[in-house]
C-alpha cells in the first residue's frame, strides 16, 4: 500500500487520505489472496502529520471528538488485523502519521538523518487524536511516551530501535525489499517482535514507577510538577496528555480512548489551540519568498566577523551546501570561531542528525580568511562586526572594494539604521540588513529590514537565504530598532522603571513568565548581555526619550565598566558560579522532586545590587505588589509599541508582527502575537488599561492612535476564524 497524495510535496493525514486508507485496509481484510500487507509512502517522508484544515473545519467540541473516534475505529481495525501490516518509514513519520505506524504490527525505519518520529500536537496546543496516548506508551514505556509527547521531540530511528518505538532499522535503498521480505517472515510465522533488550536499572525504574499503582501516582505527579514549572499551567494541553495517559494506564485502554477523544475535541475548541496554529500558519505563510525568486541563487556567502554570531549564521548556511568565505582579522579568531562550528556538527553525528562523513564535508565548506580573496565570487557578503555606524562603513567600502558590482551586501545589526549604513555604500540599492538572533542555530526568526532604496532583487535574494537556512522570515522597513529591537525597549525599559519603585528582581521577571514568557526581562538582559542592552539603549535613546522622557543609564554603564555583563561574562544580575552538590544536598533535590517541591529563584549576584543601591536603586523594598498590574505594565508597552510600529509603516501588515514577537522575543505563544493578544482581549479594553496608566504613571502608557480607532471602530487586525 502506498501512500502518494497528488500534487502534495509531502503526505498528510486529510479526509481524502483517510477515506484511502479505510478503502485500502477493507480490500487487505477481506481479499483472502492478501495475507499481509506493506505501508509504503511514494515520497521522501512517510506522513508528516495532520492536514490542520480538516481539524478546523469542525465547529465544536463534539464533532472534534466524532473524528478522533473515526480515526481511533479504523486503527483499531487495522491493529486487530489478522494479515501482518507492516510500517516502512523514511523520513518525516509525524503526528497522525506515526499514529498510523503505532498500529501496525511491525515497524521498520530507514537510518537516513531526515528520518525522524514524533508527535508534535503539543506545539499546537493539542494531544495525539487518533490513539497515540495509549499505543505509544504501551509500547515504549510511560515515562519515554510522556517525554516524546509533551516535547514534541524528534527521534531518529536508531533511538527509535533501542527504545522500542521501532523493530528494525535498514537503508534507505533497502526499506521496501527490507519491508516485503519482514511481512512474508511474518506470515509464515518465522519472525515475532521482539520486546528491546533494556539494562537494569531502567528495568528497575520501569519496575519501580510504571509496573504499580504507587509508583505510577509518583511518576504523574512529577510530570505534573514539571509541567506547571516550564509553562505556569498556560497551556491546557501538556496537563490533558499526563491526564489521558494516566486514564489509561489506570482504568483501562477503553477509558484511555474515551478520555483522549473527548480531550481532543475540548482542545482544538480552545483559545491556546487556536493562536499556536495561527502561528503555525503564520510560519508556513512566511517561508514562502514573496518578493520572488532570487535572479541569482546562493552558491558562495562572504561572512565578515567569526564570533557567535558570524559563526552560527556560517553554520547554518553550510549545513544547506553553500560555500561560507569566513573573514577575521586574525587566525586565531578564525580558530575559535571554526572550533564553534566544528562542535556544533558533531553534536549533530553524536545525536545521528548527519554521518561522520557529512559533518566532515559540511565543516570543508567554511573557508577560513584573513582577506578579501575569492569573495569576487560572492553573490552576498554579510558583515557580523561590533555595532558601531563608523566601523561599518568602513567595512561597507572595504567590501565593495572586492566584490561583483551585484553582489548584496548585508548587514547584521539589531539596531542602526540601514538608510545610514547605505550612505556609505557606492551602491546602496544592494543594501540591506539581516538581523539573525543569538544563538542562530536555534533561534527560528530572521528579520530582514529593507530601506527605500533597496532593490527587489537584493531583497529577493535576502529572503531566498533565510528560507534555506530553515529561518521564519519577517521582512520590516527601516527605522529605529526596526521592529524587534524597537518593540523590546519599551518592555525593558518598563521592568527597569519596576526595579526603580523597588520591586524585586525576582516578582519582575517571575511575573513575566506568568504572563507567559519563557524567560523574565532581567534574566533577558543577563542573556543578551548587558553591555548590549546598554550599548543599544544608548543609540535607541534619541528616537525613545521624547515619547517616554529622560532615563538615567549610569547604573548600566556602571555595571558594564566593572564587568557585569551577563551570563557571557560569569557574573550579571544573577549568579552563574557552579555550586557541586554534596551528597547530602543530592537526597535532599531528590526528595524535594518527588515530593513536588518548586524550582528555587536564581541567587541574586550581591555585586550587582550593590551597584544597583549606589544608583538609588532597591529592588525588593516595595512590598506590596500588584502582579497582574506588573504584567499589564511591562506586558502592553511592548503590545503598544507593536501597533505603533504598524502605524509608522515599520510592518506591513500584523502577521509579521506576530511571527517577529513570538520567534524573536519570546512573547506568549499562546496569545498568537501582540496583534492577535488585542483580538482577543479586545482593543478598548487595551486602550483603557494603557490609559489608566497613562494617568498613574505618565506619557509613556499614552496608546497608538491606531489602536485608538480599533477601539472606537471595533475593527480587528485579523479577520475572525
Amino acid at each position: 500500500m502506498t501512500i502518494d497524495v497528488p500534487g502534495e510535496k509531502q503526505n498528510t493525514l486529510s479526509e481524502k487520505t483517510k477515506h484511502g486508507f479505510k478503502v485500502c485496509f477493507e480490500r487487505v481484510a477481506a481479499d483472502p489472496a492478501i495475507e499481509g500487507a506493506v505501508l509504503i509512502s511514494g515520497k521522501p517522508d512517510f506522513i508528516a502529520g495532520a492536514d490542520i484544515s480538516m481539524i478546523q473545519t469542525r465547529k465544536s467540541a463534539a464533532e472534534v471528538e466524532r473524528l478522533s473516534r473515526e480515526l481511533q475505529q479504523q486503527l483499531f481495525l487495522l491493529e486487530q488485523s489478522s494479515k501482518p501490516i507492516v510500517a516502512a518509514i523514511s523520513g518525516a513519520c509525524m503526528g497522525g502519521g506515526l499514529e498510523i505506524a503505532l498500529a501496525c504490527h511491525y515497524r521498520i525505519a530507514t537510518d537516513h538523518p531526515k528520518t525522524v518520529l514524533s508527535l508534535p500536537e503539543v506545539m499546537l496546543g493539542l494531544l495525539p487524536g487518533g490513539g497515540g496516548t495509549q499505543r505509544l506508551p504501551a509500547l515504549v514505556g510511560i515515562q519515554a511516551a510522556l517525554d516524546m509527547m509533551l516535547t514534541g521531540k524528534n527521534v531518529r530511528a536508531k533511538k527509535a530501535k533501542r527504545m522500542g518505538l521501532v523493530d528494525a532499522v535498514t537503508v534507505p535503498y533497502g526499506l521496501e525489499d527490507a519491508a516485503v521480505t519482514t511481512c512474508k517472515r511474518l506470515i509464515m510465522g518465522e519472525l515475532s517482535r521482539q520486546e528491546p533488550k533494556k539494562k537494569l536499572p531502567e528495568r528497575a525504574a520501569e519496575a519501580a514507577l510504571e509496573d504499580n499503582p504507587a509508583g505510577r501516582a509518583i511518576l504523574f505527579r512529577q510530570a505534573r510538577q514539571m509541567v506547571m514549572e516550564k509553562t505556569g499551567g498556560l497551556y491546557p494541553a501538556p496537563l490533558a496528555i499526563i491526564d489521558v495517559v494516566e486514564a489509561g494506564t489506570g482504568k483501562g485502554p477503553e477509558a484511555g480512548y474515551g478520555e483522549e477523544s473527548r480531550r481532543f475535541g475540548e482542545l482544538v475548541m480552545s483559545k491556546e489551540a487556536a493562536a499556536l496554529m495561527t502561528l503555525f500558519f503564520a510560519q508556513t505563510a512566511l517561508k514562502k519568498n514573496r518578493f520572488g525568486k532570487a535572479a541569482t541563487p546562493l552558491d558562495t556567502l562572504g561572512l565578515l566577523g567569526a564570533g557567535l554570531m558570524g559563526a552560527g549564521i556560517a553554520e547554518v548556511t553550510v549545513q544547506k551546501g553553500v560555500r561560507v568565505l569566513l573573514k577575521d582579522v586574525s587566525a586565531e579568531a578564525l580558530a575559535r570561531g571554526q572550533k564553534t562550528i566544528w562542535s556544533d556538527l558533531d553534536k549533530r553525528v553524536r545525536s545521528h542528525a548527519m554521518s561522520p562523513f557529512e559533518r566532515d564535508r559540511t565543516f570543508s565548506g567554511v573557508v577560513p580568511k584573513t582577506d578579501y580573496r575569492g569573495f569576487d565570487k560572492c553573490e552576498l557578503v554579510i558583515e557580523a562586526v561590533f555595532e558601531d555606524l563608523a566601523l561599518k562603513h568602513k567595512i561597507i567600502r572595504e567590501i565593495e572594494d572586492h566584490v561583483r558590482t551585484d553582489c548584496v551586501v548585508a548587514s547584521n545589526t539589531s539596531a542602526l539604521p540601514i538608510t545610514k549604513l547605505a550612505e556609505a555604500s557606492k551602491r546602496p540599492h544592494n543594501i540591506i540588513g539581516m538581523h539573525y538572533f543569538s544563538p542562530v542555530p536555534k533561534m527560528p526568526l530572521l528579520e530582514i529590514i529593507v530601506h527605500k532604496g533597496t532593490a527587489k532583487e537584493a531583497k529577493a535574494l535576502a529572503v531566498d537565504v533565510g528560507i534555506r537556512q530553515g529561518k521564519t522570515v519577517i521582512v520590516v522597513n527601516d527605522g529605529p530598532g526596526f521592529y524587534t529591537s524597537r518593540i523590546l525597549g519599551p518592555l525593558m525599559d518598563e521592568a527597569a522603571q519596576c526595579a526603580l519603585e523597588g520591586v524585586a528582581l525576582h516578582l519582575i521577571d517571575h511575573a513575566m513568565r506568568q504572563w507567559g514568557f519563557p524567560v523574565g526581562p532581567i534574566t533577558l538582559l543577563d542573556e543578551v548581555g548587558i553591555d548590549v542592552a546598554a550599548h543599544v539603549s544608548k543609540d535607541m535613546a534619541p528616537f525613545f526619550e521624547p515619547r517616554f522622557g529622560p532615563r538615567d543609564r549610569s547604573a548600566l554603564e556602571a555595571m558594564v565598566k566593572e564587568g557585569f555583563t551577563g551570563r557571557k561574562g560569569g557574573k550579571g544580575f544573577f549568579m552563574y558560579e557552579k555550586h557541586k552538590q554534596s551528597p547530602v544536598e543530592k537526597a535532599r533535590a531528590i526528595v524535594e522532586k518527588a515530593m513536588g517541591a518548586g524550582k528555587k529563584d536564581k541567587p541574586y549576584n550581591p555585586g550587582a545590587l550593590a551597584i544597583l543601591e549606589r544608583h538609588g536603586v532597591k529592588p525588593g523594598s516595595k512590598k506590596d505588589v500588584d502582579e497582574r498590574e506588573l504584567q499589564e505594565r511591562i506586558g502592553l508597552r511592548m503590545v503598544n509599541e507593536a501597533v505603533q510600529c504598524l502605524q509608522d509603516g515599520i510592518l506591513e501588515g500584523p502577521v509579521d508582527g506576530d511571527a517577529g514577537a513570538v520567534f524573536g522575543l519570546g512573547f506568549p505563544p499562546m496569545t498568537g502575537g501582540p496583534f492577535r493578544y488585542v483580538d482577543a482581549v479586545g482593543a478598548s479594553t487595551v486602550v483603557s488599561t494603557l490609559e489608566r496608566f497613562a494617568a498613574r504613571y505618565g506619557k509613556r502608557f499614552k496608546p497608538a492612535e491606531l489602536l485608538v480607532d480599533q477601539a472606537k471602530s471595533g475593527k480587528r487586525f485579523h479577520a475572525k476564524g
